[in-house]
């Protein structure tokens, strides 16, 4: 999980966190993983935690697995001890690195809990017009996106608008092609949504007017998979 400034000096004082750990920036070790839970709980005055995610394993040092077989073994503890009802993981590029992928995640989970009933029910992943590998084989069957879906997993799509920075990048033919009633924004959100086997959408707004227009937005039908095929395809070939 990524290390946060305020959270370091209390793991550090807790003996959960190495100065090693403290100073990458980084960790997914068990005894962080447990400390990470409690300090949760503790702050959202709540006994129990629907889903906690693993962040960017691919940071960590040495073998993303290994590090992964330590946080999935603390989270099925917890999950057996009534206070974690799932967990996931979140990853920014691992998917389209080839450092990820959804069976050996699965299997992994299946090693920590010791049985094929584990609790690991999510992935989070970017999900653009932009950063399009996932979406486009999701589009095709294939992929991250399907695999999870196929497991019943949640599938959160993160960055819909790469970080505010799509609808710049965008155009008002490219808005034409998905839906020419949106603005740009949204039709660029709505494509993201409209990804098969994309189930939450995660997006920070600015303005609770922004949030309005986003909640409308998703609300409408998904754009049709041949429409986004034919949008991606004309972004690839620019």
């Amino acid at each position: 999980m990524t290390l946060r400034a305020p959270q370091v000096k209390d793991a550090l004082s807790d003996g959960a966190l190495t100065i090693d750990d403290a100073e990458r920036g980084h960790c997914l070790s068990a005894p962080y993983v447990h400390w990470q839970c409690a300090r949760n709980r503790t702050e959202l005055g709540r006994d129990h935690l629907d889903i906690v995610f693993v962040h960017n394993p691919e940071r960590s040092e040495g073998a993303p697995y290994e590090a992964l077989r330590d946080a999935f073994t603390a989270l099925e503890a917890e999950a057996a001890a009534g206070t974690l009802t799932a967990y996931g993981v979140a990853t920014w590029d691992g998917f389209d690195t080839g450092t990820l992928s959804i069976p050996a995640l699965n299997q992994l989970a299946v090693e920590a809990a010791g049985t094929r009933r584990h609790h690991l029910r999510a992935v989070q992943l970017s999900v653009s017009l932009v950063t399009a590998t996932a979406f486009a084989q999701a589009l095709d069957g294939t992929g991250p996106i399907a695999q999870a879906a196929d497991l019943g997993w949640q599938v959160y799509a993160s960055a819909p608008l790469f970080g505010g920075e799509l609808p710049h990048l965008a155009t008002r033919e490219l808005t034409a092609l998905l839906r020419p009633e949106l603005t740009v924004p949204q039709a660029c959100l709505l494509a993201a949504a409209s990804s098969p086997g994309v189930t939450r959408i995660l997006l920070s707004a600015s303005t609770p007017a922004h949030w309005a227009e986003a909640q409308e937005t998703l609300r409408s039908p998904a754009i049709p998979v041949p429409t986004l095929r034919k949008v991606l395809d004309v972004l690839a070939s620019d």
